[in-house]
């Protein structure tokens, strides 16, 4: 297997972040087009990520300011999952993936970036999504922009949040 170094990552991940929780400063927000977020519970709420690894890479998040698992309560760790469940159902119904990366980082080294505040990631998977570019070319291609992909999801979020699931 080959190495990709990738030596000018270590100061992204390493070094200071200015300003607050990005997760607390999007759930406070007042315009979720802006901030990119797709639906709002009780406990938790639903975004997509601004860097994803894959078009309608999405991200769950308590409200509150948590980095541990075992310290949400009941209520919260519910109402994360239904979202994970929920996105997993609209995105398979409107994008149509072959597949998902569906995970929780915890802690900087298991790749948390951003640490303080816990997050599960939902990415979308097709056949043949990966190719040479961000090996050959340092370039990963995204075949639709996130302004496309929230339009797409933000009504069949919408709807789905009416109609109190599925």
């Amino acid at each position: 297997m080959e190495t990709l170094w990738a030596p000018w990552r270590m100061a992204y991940i390493t070094g200071p972040r200015e300003g607050g929780c990005v997760l607390c400063e999007k759930a406070a927000g007042t315009d979720d087009p802006a901030n990119l977020v797709l639906a709002r519970g009780r406990w938790a709420y639903v975004l997509m990520n601004l860097y994803p690894y894959n078009n309608g890479h999405l991200l769950v998040a308590p409200y509150r300011h948590c980095d541990r698992l075992a310290d949400l309560s009941p209520d919260e760790l519910l109402d994360v999952m239904r979202w994970v469940q929920r996105s997993e159902v609209l995105l398979r119904e409107e994008l149509r993936p072959d597949g998902f990366n569906i995970g929780l980082n915890l802690g900087k080294v298991a790749g948390a970036g951003m640490e303080e505040h816990l997050h599960l990631h939902l990415v979308p998977r097709w056949n043949g999504d990966t190719n040479f570019m961000p090996v050959i070319g340092e370039t990963k291609v995204m075949p639709e922009h996130l302004a496309a992909t929230y339009a797409k999801l933000a009504p069949r979020f919408a709807a789905s949040s009416r109609e109190g699931g599925r």
